[in-house]
């Protein structure tokens, strides 16, 4: 069971994160539209798939230990299977992906808190800064995924 989902669920977390992503994107063009009973169903979506991708995320680390010891998949170090300026490029969006991570759960909830109570300007002040870092960390997730498991997998 732990290596069925130690190898599974990369993939899955990606796709919840490339879902994310295209929430937000359709939840930004409804707000700009006027829409917002379809902004707030699009962003409450976009919480939920956040919410089970990080449920997700954190069985993984659990499965993954369970397989290897180690709570995090290696990027390779060998030059013939990642070069150096890939794992350079890595580690720089690896890096800014989990500071800016960590940011985003207290954003997100305060942000709708703020749109539910009807506190539209303070709700605008906060998400002029929450929108952009969480779209941030949604596409280097999928970006982190792609590098570590898609373009240069360890053998």
């Amino acid at each position: 069971m732990w290596q069925t989902l130690s190898d599974n669920l990369p993939h899955c977390t990606a796709f919840l994160n490339s879902c994310a992503t295209v929430l937000l994107v359709l939840a930004l063009v409804k707000i700009r539209q006027g829409r917002r009973v379809a902004h707030r169903n699009l962003m409450f979506a976009a919480l939920a798939t956040s919410a089970l991708f990080l449920a997700l995320y954190l069985l993984h680390k659990v499965a993954l230990y369970q397989v290897t010891g180690e709570f995090n998949k290696r990027f390779p170090t060998d030059p013939e299977i990642a070069p150096a300026a890939a794992r350079l490029v890595y580690f720089a969006i690896l890096g800014t992906h989990l500071v800016l991570a960590i940011t985003v759960p207290f954003f997100a909830l305060r942000a709708v808190y703020l749109g539910v109570k009807d506190r539209v300007a303070d709700h605008k002040r906060l998400v002029r800064y929450a929108y952009p870092i969480w779209m941030y960390v949604s596409v280097t997730g999928v970006l982190v995924y792609l590098l570590l498991y898609q373009l240069y997998p360890a053998s």
